[in-house]
């Protein structure tokens, strides 16, 4: 299921259906989970965005004044998600980045509202590099959600990602349960 092209257990585009379909639309809906995050306007960044599951959703919420960057390291899952976007003539506000593995590589002048990372973070080589990228890119009363896999990231291994957000200088405001997994809703110090 995972992509061997990368170091480390990156789902595989081949593989997208399980990221986007029917039934993970009842167990996890976007504007659930990030809805209450998001006004329109607000400059909205979603890394690892995959076939684009939360990304349609959290561009319809920024409406035509505000912008999503769809961020992911496999560029056939920017395609599939370009391709939704066009079909919803959606593609106006979001912008499309094809990062490198190890870092998010979107300009520093880049100053979100919001950021989601949603089943990624356990992907990345480098957590503390990471989350210490993730941090130049929001803004200073901005709000990173932080959700992993209870199935697949152990409580030990969650208990150092949350270390690593508090060693990057996020101070954490919550742990919302009813967002799909182990999550941080966090913001800057």
């Amino acid at each position: 299921m995972y992509n061997k092209e990368y170091n480390g257990d990156i789902c595989g585009h081949t593989h997208s259906f399980f990221l986007d379909n029917f039934f993970r639309r009842i167990l996890q809906n976007p504007k659930k989970i990030v809805g209450e995050y998001i006004q329109e306007g607000d400059l909205v960044i979603d890394l690892g965005c995959g076939p684009g599951y939360f990304s349609i959703d959290m561009a319809k919420m920024v409406g035509r004044s505000g912008k999503l960057f769809a961020v992911d390291l496999q560029k056939e899952m920017l395609e599939k998600t370009q391709k939704k976007a066009k079909m919803l003539s959606l593609e106006d506000r979001i912008i499309f980045h094809n990062c490198p593995q190890d870092k998010i590589g979107l300009n520093e002048d880049v100053k979100a509202d919001f950021i989601l990372a949603y089943y990624m973070v356990h992907e990345t080589p480098d957590h503390l590099k990471f989350l210490t990228e993730v941090k130049t890119l929001l803004k200073e009363k901005g709000r990173f959600l932080l959700v992993e896999p209870s199935f697949h990231v152990s409580k030990m291994q969650f208990q150092q990602i949350t270390r690593d957000v508090e060693t990057a200088g996020f101070k954490i405001l919550g742990s919302p349960t009813k967002k799909g997994g182990r999550a941080l809703l966090v913001s800057i110090l």
